[in-house]
């Protein structure tokens, strides 16, 4: 370990606290070395917040160190009587904060006997409730027991008011450790790694394209400030909007307010994202990808919806210069006319190359140490290194027409337009973005889905896979040197992996070259897991990542025999480079802004929960102030009689809602939760009151696909008081007639339809509107007061042989049948099981008499109602005359006939 490693380990091997480090500190090390300590079936230590690949890789670098007994992971692959047995044999468990909550409830986990609890991801406790309130149920039974928590971003603990300390007070902790890279033992603990810098000159058409997007950015800015002069826009600047986080600060000011704001501004805010994920594409992709994506925005669908950027002079300029990139001055339409641009990073990456090969030629082969024909090149995302991998194999000439080709093949109207191709070439089709939604804010993530087929990119089965990393060498023969252009000159091959390389080829001092992103196949620690397996000599930074800057000077202090040398390529006075120094910026103020805060920061002495008089283990936000206090509730009236002491107030939760945070705020109010696997309901008050809770986008989907008659209709016939619960989030406005409210001309397939019939059909059910789970738990307490408590297995109990038999119905029967049959008068959900067994066909349901039928339904009246819907023939109503009557006898509507009469 290195010497701050140590100190971090030390530090919070000793007292429980938080521990912030920037981004790269390799804090999976320190969590790593406490796992060793606590590795013992003596102890039971419980990890939270960790992803699959980072459990993986402790348990594999655990074994490989010879720790026994080795970490176990509690998933819901594990039935509960398994998982009782893997708390009781001890150790350290890596279990799912969901599971762990219901085990806490359940008292399947020995909380006694717990040595303590990691919490890795701190930051985000907040946000995932579940982890918060694990961390609360363990705290209120165990006293001893430790918690450590563990993160790796500064900056998400300055967003929002005492975050930092609200923070702390959620995971029962009174120490803040801050790690930045300007600590004093961080700077003296890494070495320096050779570093070349190579700021490459962007083309005269790149920096042209690079000011006409950034002066869009601009208008749209002041646009936005000069139509909310009310609003705090202090943050909302052109040099925050290329920054990787700028989504998060949008979405931090935006949100409370995103209701009141016009459509104007909120169009304003999408297109800002849109135009920075523009900017993005020019320094990271070919100039074909990049004339795609400018290409698909000049439609007729995003003119009418953008905030009148397109028809600025930049704007023109823009689609002008991306499609000068590719075809030149005059617009061509086949292979051998155009002359694309090719990307000045690749010339740099081509010289790099060469270095790296005329230094291994004065290297012996005897001598070599491991690792040194190693060239590792880091990008950002998988079609970067795609785009690397296609050049390094190809060529730039034969890469780039084979992705124009690519694009003339799929293309949108306004690219099939420009390139002059045939109109019945085959259009995909588009996201729609509604910009009155603030779910569809068109970020990096929804632009690439939103113009996948703009990228050029490979789409068809028969089409090779991008993958994540690649692995390239050396051929033997020497590249052409009928070009100059050394972008053109191409002497890889593509190699399956690493493993696959044949001993000549690894004994052969050629450049073995390595494509990866950062994140290969979201693993975090996939870039550590590289560097200690090919322990490369040279590495490429292809794309700027802080982070990944990090990791190697890490690596480089680690493995002191491994002579590292860093290119790092960047296009010198680019947003690139801006976005890199806004980012180091950044982590610099939000760690000096929490060294002032830690300095600042008050912290109660039982903050830690360890102690009785711990405010946040409190149960009593329901309770009146006189018990809040600690006094005892006693009738003052003279005379008065002692209530006897009544039951704690008991709540039936069904499994599947612990992903919301409505149960913990249940359970802080001095209620206690029953987790029980319930198949009507999700929430069970009383044996009278039944509960189903949906949200808006669940309500209008089950409202649509009929779950929600199904769910009504089983509570109503189990409970005399079913109840409909919506939240919604009252910051976000939402409409179920639509944005008309003055039109009568209302369908039966809205939603406002389907509920009024839906309330018509149940008299019984209730329908209950909450602005938060607050309000619901709150609302909860009020109807309990003074009822029955239910009991947990009668509930379970209920709709249990309806439940057993969905999944055997839905193997067995057709679906339509299933339909049509359970829709027939006198079939139900009770009997539509024996009737679907035991009716052959419908012919058959024909010819059986009342007496047959009534042991398929099982009831003599649902017999009746089966057999008169199948045999008796009911006939329109006759007039006088003889003819049958259009509309009821003194009714409203009395036919058209009527109405011709009265005009005569």
């Amino acid at each position: 370990m290195l010497p701050y490693e140590n100190q971090i380990f030390l530090d919070v091997l000793h007292e429980d606290g938080l521990v912030v480090a920037a981004r790269g500190l390799s804090l999976h090390s320190v969590i790593l070395s406490l796992l060793k300590v606590w590795c013992d079936s003596g102890n039971l230590v419980l990890v939270l917040g960790t992803h699959a690949q980072e459990e993986e890789y402790f348990i594999t670098e655990l074994e490989a160190q010879g720790i026994k007994p080795l970490p176990k992971i509690i998933n819901n692959e594990s039935n509960a009587n398994d998982r009782e047995n893997i708390y009781l044999q001890g150790g350290v468990l890596f279990v799912s904060a969901r599971i762990l909550v219901v085990d806490l409830l359940k008292n399947r986990v020995p909380v006694d006997n717990v040595t303590g609890m990691m919490v890795c991801r701190a930051h985000a406790i907040l946000e995932s409730c579940q982890e918060a309130f694990a961390v609360r149920l363990y705290r209120q039974k165990n006293k001893k027991g430790f918690v450590k928590a563990f993160s790796s971003s500064a900056q998400s603990f300055t967003v929002g008011f005492a975050q930092v300390e609200r923070i702390m007070k959620t995971l029962f902790v009174k120490n803040l450790y801050l790690w930045p890279r300007f600590h004093a033992v961080v700077s003296t603990s890494l070495r320096k790694v050779s570093v070349v810098e190579l700021h490459v000159n962007m083309t005269t058409p790149m920096q042209r394209l690079q000011n006409c997007v950034l002066d869009l950015m601009s208008f749209c800015v002041k646009e936005i400030k000069r139509v909310n002069p009310s609003l705090d826009t202090d943050d909302l600047t052109v040099e925050n909007a290329i920054s990787k986080s700028f989504h998060k600060l949008l979405q931090y000011q935006l949100d409370p307010i995103w209701n009141q704001l016009s459509s104007k501004t909120r169009q304003l805010v999408a297109d800002i994202k849109t135009l920075r994920s523009v900017l993005r594409c020019l320094t990271q992709y070919d100039c074909v990808t990049f004339n795609s994506l400018v290409t698909s925005l000049r439609s007729t669908e995003y003119a009418r919806r953008n905030s009148g950027w397109l028809l600025l002079d930049p704007a023109e300029d823009l689609f002008l210069l991306a499609s000068q990139r590719v075809c030149g001055s005059n617009s061509a339409s086949k292979d051998s006319e155009i002359n694309p641009e090719h990307a000045p990073k690749w010339v740099a990456l081509s010289e790099i190359l060469g270095e790296v090969q005329e230094k291994l030629k004065g290297v012996p082969s005897n001598d070599a140490a491991q690792g040194i024909n190693h060239v590792l090149v880091l990008v950002e995302d998988i079609r970067t290194g795609n785009q690397l991998k296609e050049y390094l194999t190809k060529g730039s000439k034969a890469m780039l027409q084979s992705l124009f080709r690519r694009a003339t093949h799929h293309r949108t109207p306004a690219v099939i337009a420009q390139f002059g191709l045939a109109k019945d070439s085959s259009v995909l089709k588009r996201k729609s973005l509604d910009p009155d939604d603030p779910d569809n804010w068109l970020g990096e993530d929804e632009v690439e889905a939103f113009n996948h087929d703009s990228f050029g990119f490979p789409q068809d089965d028969t089409e090779e896979d991008i993958k994540d990393s690649y692995c390239l060498t050396m051929t033997q023969q020497e590249p052409s040197k009928s070009s100059n252009d050394p972008a053109n000159m191409s002497c890889f091959e593509e190699q399956e992996n690493l493993e696959s390389l044949s001993q000549s080829q690894s004994d052969q001092l050629l450049p073995i070259i390595t494509i990866q992103s950062f994140k290969k196949d979201g693993d975090p620690l996939a870039l550590t897991k590289t560097l200690q397996q090919i322990q490369p000599h040279t590495v490429v930074m292809y794309d700027a990542d802080l982070s990944a800057v990090r990791q190697l000077e890490v690596f480089q202090s680690s493995s002191p025999s491994v002579d590292l040398t860093t290119y790092f390529v960047m296009y010198g006075g680019s947003v690139e480079e801006q976005a890199y120094l806004t980012t180091l910026r950044q982590e610099k103020e939000a760690f000096e802004y929490l060294i002032k805060e830690k300095a600042s920061m008050v912290i109660p002495a039982d903050q830690d929960g360890k102690s009785g008089d711990c405010a946040e283990l409190r149960r009593d936000v329901g309770q009146s102030a006189s018990v809040a206090a600690g006094l005892p509730n006693i009738n003052t009236r003279k005379g008065g009689i002692p209530k006897a002491p009544a039951s704690a107030p008991t709540i039936i939760v069904d499994m599947r809602e612990f992903r919301s945070e409505l149960p913990a705020l249940i359970h802080r109010r001095g209620i206690e939760i029953e987790p029980v696997t319930i198949n009507v309901g999700d929430y069970i008050l009383t044996p009278e009151i039944c509960v189903e809770r949906k949200s808006v986008s669940d309500l209008i989907g089950s409202l649509n696909n009929g779950r929600l008659y199904t769910q009504a209709t089983a509570m109503s016939r189990h409970y005399s008081k079913p109840m409909l619960l919506i939240e919604f989030d009252h910051k976000k406005p939402f409409a179920l007639q639509g944005r008309y409210y003055l039109s009568n001309d209302i369908s039966a397939s809205d939603i406002s339809s389907k509920l009024i019939l839906l309330t018509m059909h149940f008299p019984r059910l209730r329908l209950v509107w909450s602005p938060s789970p607050y309000a619901t738990a709150q609302l909860f307490e009020e109807l309990k007061e003074g009822r029955e408590q239910p009991n947990a297995s009668q509930a379970a109990m209920i709709g249990a042989e309806v439940a057993s038999g969905d999944d055997e119905f839905a193997e067995k029967f057709n679906i339509a049948i299933q339909d049509f049959i359970s829709k027939l008068p006198g079939v139900n959900t009770k009997n539509v099981s024996s009737v679907l067994r035991k009716g052959q066909s419908l012919s058959h349901l024909i010819s059986l008499s009342k007496e047959q039928l009534s042991e398929l339904t099982l009831n003599s009246q649902d017999a009746d109602l089966l057999y008169s819907a199948l045999h008796n023939v009911h006939k329109p109503v006759e007039d006088g005359s003889g003819k049958p009557m259009r509309g009821g006898k003194g009714g409203r509507w009395r036919g058209r006939s009527f109405l011709k009469r009265k005009k005569q």
